[in-house]
């Protein structure tokens, strides 16, 4: 006679692989989106992504008009443009695109800088990939906000928390100084938008 915990044991197993094979599945077909709107990830087109914010100030207008962009320049240029935006607070989202939890985060960092971008400076750091990887991801993902090329982590020392943590969310406010840093994915569009409005409010 069959044991019934047996049964239900290995009910459970299969029941478990199954879920394992559905949600590995659903990560491969979001991680195969095509470009723009094409990607359902996405909740911005190309040409949203860069379309000017009305009544901008100068230094959000520029951030806009270099949307979707991987700038050159390192750390300088990079401490270069945190100068430059002193009075205005600053939301900096380090990120790859081998990073998986990077792309679940990344509509949620489209909505805000696009609500937000005439008040708050979004700004990306794609640290640790290479520049065609990054592209790549970007037209499949794209920010209304220029994102700074970081192969060798050395923006990503200034960012605070470990170097290697991705993605990490980083928090300045109006006077340039740091004030928060957030390691690791966001577990909710609701979570980030609080710190959002908490440090760069």
């Amino acid at each position: 006679m069959t044991d019934p915990y047996s049964l239900n044991v290995n009910f459970d197993r299969r029941i478990r692989v199954l879920l394992c094979l559905a949600v590995l599945s659903a990560v491969a077909v979001g991680g195969c989106g095509g470009s723009g709107s094409g990607n359902p990830d996405s909740r911005l087109t190309q040409e949203q992504a860069k379309a000017p914010i009305p009544g901008a100030p100068p230094q959000l207008a520029e951030i806009r008009s270099q949307a979707n962009q991987l700038l050159d320049g390192g750390t300088d240029a990079f401490d270069a443009r945190l100068a430059q935006l002193r009075g205005t607070p600053v939301v900096v989202n380090k990120w790859a695109s081998w990073c998986g939890p990077c792309r679940f985060e990344f509509p949620w960092f489209q909505t805000l800088a696009e609500k937000q971008g005439g008040q708050v400076a979004f700004l990306g750091v794609n640290s640790n990939d290479s520049s065609g990887s990054a592209q790549t991801f970007l037209s499949e993902l794209p920010l209304p906000y220029p994102s700074y090329d970081d192969p060798d982590l050395k923006i990503a020392q200034d960012l605070g928390g470990p170097p290697q943590a991705f993605p990490t969310t980083t928090y300045y406010d109006r006077t340039g100084k740091q004030v928060f840093t957030h390691p690791g994915v966001y577990s909710s569009e609701a979570d980030l938008t609080a710190d959002v409005s908490r440090y760069a409010g």
